[in-house]
């Protein structure tokens, strides 16, 4: 079983442009866009499912307890350790050219994510980088024919198909809780946004014919169990709106 490493990223503003930031906020006064650019956006957590032959795993690598160039060598180096498929909501429009730019900005190194098969020749056809590999799966993007207008958020679709979705708060809120100093809020609904990836992705995984019937169910349950086991609170909560 090639492992698969589900990921989501929350960021907020980067402290070193507060003068770019100030010429952004006078744009948005006249009908500029209010989206931040990639560029000025700054890592506060990453979250992370990963799933192997033997492993169901919940995790975040967040701020404060790390730098956040600690954060973004060791997502990187675990890619490197495991080469997972990697699987994204939105990932290839947002949370990949984020962790790029700043990756750069804190001299990361990913030589495995970024090979485009000059060292591995089944990575010249099937790559973290190329839209249309599945190395990367931008589930979002994918299940929309790429086709930007068909797009749909996370949240709506999994509660479309009897997920719990998003549960207190959402993106826009990640500032404020950040600036309240509610560290563990912004990793905790971060977890909770890419478990519900991985649940739209093993529904995917059935419509495909990877997964069978039975074989959903028990990743499912497998689901349940492990969030139970783990106890804490966001997950009873997520539990609680995701009945049997």
């Amino acid at each position: 079983m090639t492992p698969l490493l589900i990921f989501d990223i929350e960021t907020k503003a980067s402290d070193h442009e507060v003068g770019e930031m100030g010429l952004l906020m006078r744009r948005q006064q006249t009908g500029g866009s209010e989206f931040l650019p990639h560029y000025l956006q700054r890592v506060v957590t990453i979250s992370c499912v990963l799933r192997t032959e033997k492993t169901f795993k919940v995790w975040s690598l967040s701020h404060p307890e790390a730098t956040e160039a600690e954060m973004l060598q060791r997502f990187f180096d675990g890619i490197e350790k495991y080469t997972p498929q990697i699987v994204s909501w939105n990932g290839g429009g947002f949370d990949l050219p984020v962790l790029h730019y700043r990756s750069l900005l804190h001299g990361v190194t990913a030589p495995r994510y970024w090979d485009w098969g000059d060292d591995d020749r089944d990575f010249k056809y099937n790559n973290y980088l190329n839209r249309y590999h599945t190395r990367h799966l931008d589930l979002m993007d994918v299940l929309a024919g790429f086709q930007a207008r068909a797009n749909a958020p996370l949240d709506a679709l999994a509660k479309l198909l009897g997920f719990p979705g998003k549960l207190g708060m959402d993106g826009g809120a990640v500032w404020d809780a950040f600036q309240r100093g509610e560290h563990d809020a912004i990793r905790d609904y971060c977890e909770t946004d890419v478990v519900n990836t991985y649940l739209v992705l093993l529904r995917f995984r059935k419509m495909r014919g990877e997964l069978t019937t039975e074989q959903y169910d028990a990743e499912i349950n497998l689901v349940r169990a492990s969030l139970e086991e783990i106890g804490a609170d966001h997950w009873f909560e997520f539990l609680e709106a995701w009945p049997s």
